[in-house]
């Protein structure tokens, strides 16, 4: 007996009809769980406003759980004039544009606004509207950072031309001082060219230190952060064996990654250093403290590039903070806040972090300078 035959329509008409089941079925959680991996504060709206959907990143922000957000006019959380808000929302619906921009104010009791840049969309689906909103001050640190970066590079080009042409002359004074000490005619003269022997020394090492990082090759290898931190704090140690305390503070279970153990150690043996002899005072009362706390930052961006995972490092001393006068050039070859100091420690670790693809911040206040290291783990 013949098989019974199946319409066309109806064999093709049951897949759809399950699939687009399945997809009615899905909770918004469900679909778009995606948007909690993102930074950016998101949010999902209903075609009348209310939201549908809010990502972790805006509930961190607002201090509001999803299930409190869900279901509200989120128009009202925006300090620009809801008709503005209405209009961009109905011209998503309608596709009159692709995306429509806007600043305004994120509402968060009991804080202040939160200023943002904001974005709508329509979702493909074309009912739904996204709204995507950056915190301005995330966008100022952007920009902040891409300048440091602009202004290492340019400090590396320059510092590379200035030692050359600076090492050349000096070879000749010190040589040119040696040969007039042999022809002086009395040994009361030498004291004048030991002076010009002594500083075209000084100068050369100088110039040597400057020119450092730029000669040695990267030796990569797998590093332990931790390890890292235990040799930097047994240096210190040794160095003010009363008066400091160096706490740690680590997350054992960050990853190994690949890097230059030896340009990590000296990077983060100059911060601490210069957290310890901004701490002269603190050390003599007995009471001089530097944490060293490791972390994994998730999702983050920094250098204009988006990051799964990466080392959160902080030093954080409580010292005097950071002179204001120099605070934006701390980075800067020979600029320092102390007498003696050669301006060229910090300028040194930001070029051994940039070589591993990080970043160095600082935050400073009086009682508390807090330096942080990002370098993206794998």
């Amino acid at each position: 007996m013949a098989a019974p035959t199946v319409p066309a329509k109806a064999a093709t008409a049951q897949p759809h009809d399950n699939d687009s089941h399945s997809t009615h079925a899905l909770s918004a959680a469900e679909r778009y769980q995606a948007l909690d991996l993102v930074s950016t504060l998101v949010a999902v709206l209903r075609p009348d406003g209310t939201v549908l959907f809010a990502n972790v990143a805006l509930e961190t922000a607002l201090g509001q759980s999803r299930r409190m957000l869900e279901g509200v006019d989120f128009s009202s959380y925006f300090t620009t004039d809801q008709g503005v808000v209405r209009s961009a929302l109905d011209g998503a619906r309608s596709e009159n544009f692709a995306a429509l921009r806007f600043d305004s104010g994120l509402r968060r009791a009991p804080q202040d606004p939160l200023p943002v840049h904001v974005s709508v969309a329509c979702v493909d689906n074309g009912s739904d509207v996204l709204i995507e909103c950056w915190p301005l001050e995330a966008q100022a640190r952007q920009d902040r950072e891409e300048r440091l970066r602009e202004q290492a590079l340019a400090n590396k080009e320059l510092i590379r031309n200035l030692a050359h042409e600076i090492k050349n002359p000096l070879g000749g004074i010190r040589g040119a001082a040696q040969l007039l000490e042999m022809e002086l005619p009395t040994r009361d003269l030498e004291e004048y060219t030991q002076v010009i022997i002594h500083e075209a020394d000084r100068l050369q090492s100088l110039v040597d230190r400057l020119l450092a990082p730029h000669r040695h090759p990267h030796q990569v290898g797998d590093v332990n952060i931790h390890e890292v931190c235990e040799r930097v704090r047994s240096l210190v140690l040794v160095e003010y064996p009363r008066g400091l305390e160096i706490r740690r503070d680590y997350d054992i279970s960050i990853p190994e990654f690949r890097g230059d153990r030896e340009q990590l150690i000296q990077a983060l043996l100059n911060i601490v250093q210069n957290a310890a002899l901004s701490l002269s005072e603190r050390i003599a009362a007995g009471d001089a403290q530097i944490v060293l706390r490791t972390r994994v930052a998730r999702q983050v961006t920094f250098g204009r590039q988006r990051y799964r995972l990466a080392l959160d490092l902080h030093v954080i001393d409580n010292g005097p903070g950071v002179p204001e006068a120099i605070k934006d050039r701390i980075f800067y070859p020979l600029v320092t806040g102390r007498d003696g100091g050669s301006g060229l420690g910090l300028t040194l670790a930001q070029t051994f972090v940039q070589r591993h693809h990080g970043l160095i911040e600082c935050d400073s206040a009086p009682g508390r300078t807090d330096f942080r290291i990002l370098i993206p783990l794998p």
